[in-house]
């Protein structure tokens, strides 16, 4: 499939799914979200169906950049205050999980694997911040070529696995021994009546789609500016986090916050996203990736789940919170928009990402630490 048939088909099924929850029972049952994500993990696993890997990923690296600004333009942000106090403590809970878990299960391989402390440093860093400060902490130990290898496809089947729990039937779970969020603002697209109250509203909808759309590709054209200026490459984390700057002050400008369409676009970017990851999942990678590698990894995600969920049944922290957080450390600030919007909770969008971009700068830190802890 040449790429360019290939990103028109990751962008454009989005739509064909927004159609189809009208009236399509199934469909609107299971949510565009989840609808989108398995759409792409068939179109990825579908015989002879050749999808280029970088295609996928190039959508799905533009698609979250884009949404974050169309997302946080009408954001409240001093309401969000209110809330920091219980996500930094749900941040710091998984954080201490990570490293735990991660201590407790290379213990047990420790007699079955030679580099099984590098391993869970590594681990560390993927479920603290991403798998950036993992391969930097492989790096920085000096970690076998094939051991990265493994240890990265591992954690992208068992993150696949734990992703679309996060974006089903998570919530339902966690509501069940954590206390529920108190008065979330509902996630809700925007603009749906532009096309009922007659051609002036459709008009203003489509005037500030359009005012969005340039903002957002501004802003994110500026932060990648500037971080390109100040470091000479493109950082994620800098980028991402000059975005949400950016987002956040436009935000309070009440002309920016009040643009129709704005987070439709964004809803609409984040179902693009959420189709070109589900197509970058391969279920035969999960046999090369080595049997004894992959119950390492997916031992360490699950116990720090658990650990993190039992943690915050003892501090009783809110469902959605705990889920967002859960999210920002296991996935990273890229993540955190299709679990807020598969919540139902728009609120949560920032403390997902800042607490998703401390753990960037956190990972690579405590990954070595651990390491270095736990060397014979």
């Amino acid at each position: 499939m040449s790429g360019l048939i290939q990103a028109l088909i990751l962008v454009g099924l989005p739509g064909l799914v927004l159609l189809g929850a009208r009236t399509l029972k199934p469909i609107a049952w299971l949510g565009p979200v989840v609808t989108c994500y398995a759409a792409g993990i068939l179109l990825g696993n579908l015989p002879g169906l050749s999808l280029q890997r970088g295609v996928s990923m190039s959508v799905s690296e533009a698609a979250v950049p884009l949404a974050i600004p169309l997302l946080l333009f009408s954001m409240d942000v001093p309401r969000w205050t209110r809330l920091a106090r219980s996500t930094l403590l749900s941040f710091v809970l998984a954080c201490v999980s990570a490293l735990v878990s991660a201590a407790l299960v290379g213990l047990v391989f420790s007699g079955r694997m030679d580099e099984w402390w590098k391993m869970a440093g590594m681990l560390v860093g993927v479920y603290v911040g991403g798998t950036a400060n993992m391969n930097a902490v492989g790096l920085a130990l000096q970690v076998r070529e094939e051991i990265f290898v493994l240890l990265n496809t591992a954690d992208i089947v068992a993150g696949a696995a734990y992703l679309l729990v996060l974006l089903t039937v998570a919530q339902r779970i966690a509501l069940a021994f954590l206390p529920p969020f108190q008065n979330p603002t509902a996630w809700s697209g925007a603009g749906d009546e532009a096309t009922t109250r007659g051609p002036e509203l459709s008009w203003r909808f489509a005037r500030g789609l359009l005012l969005s759309l340039l903002l957002a590709v501004a802003i994110c054209g500026a932060s990648a500016g500037a971080v390109l200026g100040l470091v000479g490459r493109l950082d994620v984390t800098g980028v991402l986090l000059l975005i949400t700057t950016l987002s956040l002050a436009a935000s309070f400008v009440p002309t920016i916050r009040a643009l129709p369409g704005s987070y439709a676009l964004g809803d609409y970017a984040l179902l693009v996203f959420c189709v070109a990851v589900g197509s970058l999942a391969d279920a035969s990678q999960l046999g090369s990736a080595g049997l004894s590698v992959f119950v390492f990894c997916a031992s360490v995600m699950v116990l720090a789940i658990a650990l993190h969920f039992g943690l915050a049944a003892l501090f009783r922290i809110d469902a959605d919170t705990v889920l967002i957080t859960s999210t920002a450390t296991i996935f990273g600030p890229a993540f955190i928009a299709p679990v807020a919007r598969a919540l139902g909770n728009r609120e949560l969008m920032v403390s997902g990402i800042t607490t998703g971009l401390m753990g960037f700068s956190l990972g690579t830190y405590l990954g070595l630490a651990l390491s270095w802890l736990l060397r014979p």
